[in-house]
């Protein structure tokens, strides 16, 4: 950098100096040089100048020589080369810095060069001028500089006027010329086409330069050579629910952000304009700056094709799984009078894991039996699933009606099994519902006084205040927090009176001081028409024993509630615990609780009361738990209904399951199949040879066995032969049964089918 000064001189000297060894001085002089664009003072340039020199025969001598520049109030270093072919002086080219800038230097040319003149003994001529300049520049490569050779680049053929003197060709000076290929269009402008993709774009460089075909470089998807922008980092991906973690690359992906917002957004049920969001867009931004945060409109067209994405994929796997499909249905109506249906369905893949998939949610236009099996067999053909296993509902009259109509569109699909005697499942979960519902009608009154207290104290922020520094002074360190229940669902009622009991103490401190409370409760209008009356003592006592009883069923409905394990299987044990609990507490000496358990077991008698109205694949699941089988069965039988009726109902599911069992081994070329034959000999005039008589023995030998001996049992009574698993938490039937699938082909397709039967609505 060199500050023009008014005085400006621009003679001086020229300087080659090799490091490391001792200079010799030697003056030489500049011949005046003219400035285009004449620099003005307190101006900071940068200049790449040709020099010129004379050196004396002196200076021929070997050794490093060190030339002093002048350049009068110019304090800052001034570095130029020369190369050694331009100078009488031999120094190796590895002896000399270049001059660099990274800027564009001034146009600097000799008055005498301007004229066209030469200078008797200058060292540079005018024809090499060019060609010494372009050998200095230092050009940023792009890529791998390898990629192309020299002979790749464009050249300009620069031609002077008649009359004037030819100029040699010129090497493009720009790295982007071993990328792009010159050419002039229809119009008469300069483009340049890339050698890979062919994209075009203009080339004229006067004007537009060449930054728009080095910035194509480095993105052109089909260019063997581009350099990889980014780097594989290591990041930490969780492993289940234990908290273990693995290291794996990773690799900022737009796509795939993308792909998981938009999961975010359907997984939390989020509006699409939350990623428009101010707070939204700093979070991310300070996440990963790379990411592009799309808007709302990108990301409902993203949404859609997943979706679409999603949905070619399930209907590949229903087409090609072996297994049936059993699915749930549930109906509502919205407070806008408008009529839901959902169709949720349910199976296990190749790899013997359940899954659960929600098929349609649609309106309906009534809940006649009829119009809720046109929907779901129109859903069935949408989504080409024609083997349906069972259907669970409720206990709406309305369900019994469209179960029969699609048994009997199943049937002329070709599709029904046992012409659709275990198609109808039963919501269990909503049974217990019913059964707990009758029972809390004779504690109603406690309840009610129970449930109001709470809605008083949750309406106001001055009344939880006050219940709050109640529970402080009797030091209740409970953090529940009481919740309103449905009235509808049962378990809601069991939560706020569990919670409720915790808090009795502070409840009874509330009504001394708030006495509208009591009179809240006081005037409360309860089912049968009475009022409520005061909250007593009394009501704590009958709601800590009603709780306790609900227990039973709370966590039954928990268990059969599961999506991510098989319920089936425990379906039928589960219904006898609940037999079982309401038997004990008939003859409990509490009169209270025994009027209680009586009106549940005429509700429960209802549904389970009578074992021929009950699906029987409620018991074949059970058998077909490797922990269980026949020897569970009866016992459970025994125990709920008697062994006499019992044992019936045993040979009454062993029979509808050896036919069931016939039904898949026919369809899987069985049982309905030809035995095995090798082929017979030639026949011919020689005798038959000892092998021939061999391989005649042994198939009979093998049909002996087949039909008289070991092998003449079936895989049924094999697996019904074996000895049963030992039971543990962590027994998994699933993977149970994909060990020993090759063991037993057909029952493998039954459980596959059976395991998925859901007993309740999973809408």
């Amino acid at each position: 950098m060199i500050e023009i000064e008014d005085d400006w001189d621009p003679k001086g000297s020229i300087g080659l100096i090799a490091e490391g060894d001792e200079p010799k001085k030697l003056a030489v002089t500049l011949n005046p040089i003219v400035v285009q664009n004449q620099p003005s003072k307190g101006d900071e340039v940068n200049m790449s100048i040709p020099l010129e020199f004379e050196a004396p025969s002196s200076a021929k001598a070997p050794g490093p020589i060190e030339v002093e520049f002048g350049v009068p109030k110019a304090p800052a270093p001034f570095d130029v080369a020369v190369l050694p072919p331009r100078v009488p002086i031999p120094v190796a080219m590895s002896d000399i810095r270049p001059f660099h800038s990274n800027d564009i230097p001034w146009d600097y040319t000799t008055e005498e060069r301007r004229k066209g003149k030469t200078k008797t003994g200058e060292t540079i001529v005018m024809e090499n001028e060019t060609e010494t300049m372009n050998e200095l520049q230092i050009v940023k490569t792009v890529g791998e500089s390898n990629a192309l050779t020299d002979s790749d680049s464009t050249t300009n053929n620069c031609e002077s006027e008649p009359g004037s003197k030819k100029r040699k060709m010129v090497k493009e000076r720009s790295m982007a010329w071993r990328y792009f290929n010159k050419f002039t269009d229809s119009e008469g402008v300069k483009k340049a086409r890339c050698k890979f993709c062919s994209e075009e774009y203009v080339a004229d460089t006067k004007h537009s330069g060449t930054s728009n075909l080095l910035l194509h470089i480095t993105k052109c998807p089909t260019n063997p050579y581009k350099a990889e922008g980014s780097q594989t980092t290591l990041g930490f991906q969780p492993q289940g629910l234990t908290g273990d973690v693995s290291v794996i690359p990773w690799k900022f992906d737009q796509e795939a952000c993308r792909r998981a917002l938009a999961r975010m957004i359907i997984k939390d049920e989020l509006s699409f304009i939350s990623v428009e969001k101010d707070g939204f867009r700093d979070f991310v931004r300070s996440l990963q700056p790379l990411f592009h945060i799309p808007s709302r409109t990108t990301m409902t067209r993203d949404y859609l094709e997943m979706y679409h994405e999603e949905r070619l994929a399930l209907k590949s796997i229903l087409k090609e799984s072996k297994q049936r499909i059993c699915i749930t249905t549930d109906t509502w109506t919205s407070i806008q009078r408008i009529n839901y249906m959902c169709v949720t369905a349910h199976y296990i893949d190749n790899n013997w894991k359940l899954h659960k998939r929600i098929l349609n949610f649609c309106p309906i236009t009534s809940h006649k039996g009829q119009d809720l099996a046109s929907g779901i067999a129109k859903c069935l053909l949408e989504w080409g699933v024609d083997k349906v296993f069972t259907v669970t509902v409720d206990n709406a009259s309305s369900n019994d009606v469209m179960v029969r109509e699609l048994s009997k569109q199943f049937t002329r699909w070709n599709t029904n099994l046992m012409e659709g005697k275990h198609v109808h499942v039963r919501c269990m979960a909503h049974i217990i519902n019913l059964v707990v519902q009758d029972g809390l009608r004779d504690g109603s009154v406690s309840v009610e006084r129970i449930r109001q207290a709470v809605r008083y104290i949750r309406q106001s922020a001055a009344r939880w205040k006050k219940f709050k520094e109640c529970c402080d002074l009797d030091r209740i360190t409970s953090k529940k927090s009481l919740c309103l229940d449905v009235p509808t669902r049962w378990n809601s009622t069991y939560l706020i009176l569990k919670v409720a009991t915790v808090y009795e103490e502070a409840f009874t401190k509330y009504c001394d001081i708030d006495y509208g409370l009591m009179s809240c409760i006081s005037n409360c209008i309860c089912e049968d028409g009475q009022p409520a009356g005061p909250l007593l003592s009394s009501d704590w006592d009958s709601v800590r024993r009603i709780v306790k009883f609900l227990e039973i069923f709370y966590e039954l409905t928990l268990k059969v509630s599961g999506t991510l394990y098989i319920t089936s299987n425990v379906h039928f044990l589960e219904i006898c615990v609940v037999d079982s609990s309401l038997k004990e507490l008939m003859q409990n000496e509490d009169a209270f609780l025994r009027e209680m358990a009586k009106n549940m077991k005429k509700k429960f008698d209802k549904y389970w009361g009578d074992p021929h109205k009950m699906n029987k694949m409620i018991f074949i699941s059970c058998v077909l738990d490797p922990r269980h089988k026949f020897n569970t069965l009866s016992f459970a039988l025994g125990a709920m209904f008697g062994e006499t009726i019992g044992l019936k109902i045993q040979e009454d599911v062993k029979t509808y399951m050896d036919t069931l069992f016939n039904v898949y081994a026919i369809k899987n070329g069985g049982s309905g199949s030809c035995p095995y034959s090798p082929s017979s000999p030639c026949s011919g005039p020689s005798s038959p040879s000892s092998s021939s008589l061999l391989s005649k023995f042994m198939l009979d030998l093998k049909k002996h066995k087949k039909y008289g001996g070991v092998d003449s049992k079936t895989e049924l009574d094999k697996y019904l032969g074996e000895d049963v698993e030992e039971d543990h938490e962590k027994f998994n039937i699933l993977g149970w049964w994909k060990l020993n699938s090759p063991r037993f082909l057909t029952l493998a397709e039954m459980i596959g089918s059976s395991s998925c039967v859901y007993p309740r609505l999973a809408s």
